[in-house]
């Protein structure tokens, strides 16, 4: 029989067997899964991956060869946000490049309608209707965290899902413009007009003009979402 003595283990390993087992130690270590990766918050928005539906609407506007900027989710209070917007540079026409003024940011949907609004209602009705290219499309800007005039219900420009559209510039240097020309005496200008506003409705949720009231005399309201489609 072995004494107690004999099978008491040392309360510590010897340094040379440190030595020896660390290598294997440290080789449990290799292939062992990455943490997960948390959202970072910051004060504004949250750094997340984009949800399906805007990596689908983001490789639909890469289509139609917008040239844009993905920005990040912003909340600003007071209901006022712009969630999966970009910030467009230019748009796409049939045979070249449309500029477009004093945009800020707009929904991704926001920006896809927008481009086959305006390649395909207003630069072919410039084409048909006037005989020249669309070259820039004029715009009073698109996010305002602000209310429906009149009202307490937040406006879809507090959401970046609504752009007011005051002016076109065409290729032959005539500058077109809502407030001026709605009423022009030149009836190809006011049928362009009225046909862009058609165009609008088809694709736009909600489509405001100087038909609608005195606060839309200079521009056209554009917006996607919402309920019921109102064109006037």
């Amino acid at each position: 029989m072995q004494s107690a003595a004999m099978v008491r283990r040392p309360a510590s390993l010897p340094a040379a067997v440190l030595a020896l087992a660390l290598p294997v130690l440290l080789a449990g270590c290799v292939g062992a899964p990455e943490p997960v990766r948390r959202p970072v918050r910051t004060s504004t928005n949250w750094q997340v991956p984009a949800a399906p539906e805007s990596r689908m609407c983001l490789a639909g506007l890469s289509r139609t060869y917008a040239n844009f900027t993905p920005l990040p989710d912003q909340y600003y209070g007071a209901g006022c946000s712009a969630v999966g917007a970009v910030r467009l540079a230019s748009l796409r026409s049939d045979s070249g490049m449309l500029q477009l003024s004093n945009l800020g940011p707009v929904t991704c949907p926001l920006a896809n309608t927008l481009s086959g609004w305006a390649r395909f209602g207003v630069d072919r009705a410039a084409r048909a209707i006037l005989g020249s290219p669309l070259m820039r499309i004029e715009t009073m800007g698109s996010y305002a965290c602000r209310n429906v005039a009149g009202s307490s219900r937040l406006s879809a420009h507090a959401s970046a899902n609504a752009v007011d559209v005051s002016g076109f510039v065409l290729a032959d240097g005539r500058r077109i413009t809502v407030l001026r020309d709605w009423d022009s005496p030149d009836p190809q200008v006011r049928a362009f007009l009225a046909t862009i506003r058609g165009s609008a409705c088809k694709r736009f949720g909600t489509v405001l003009s100087p038909d609608y009231n005195a606060a839309h005399h200079d521009h056209f309201h554009l917006e996607v979402g919402g309920g019921r489609p109102f064109c006037r």
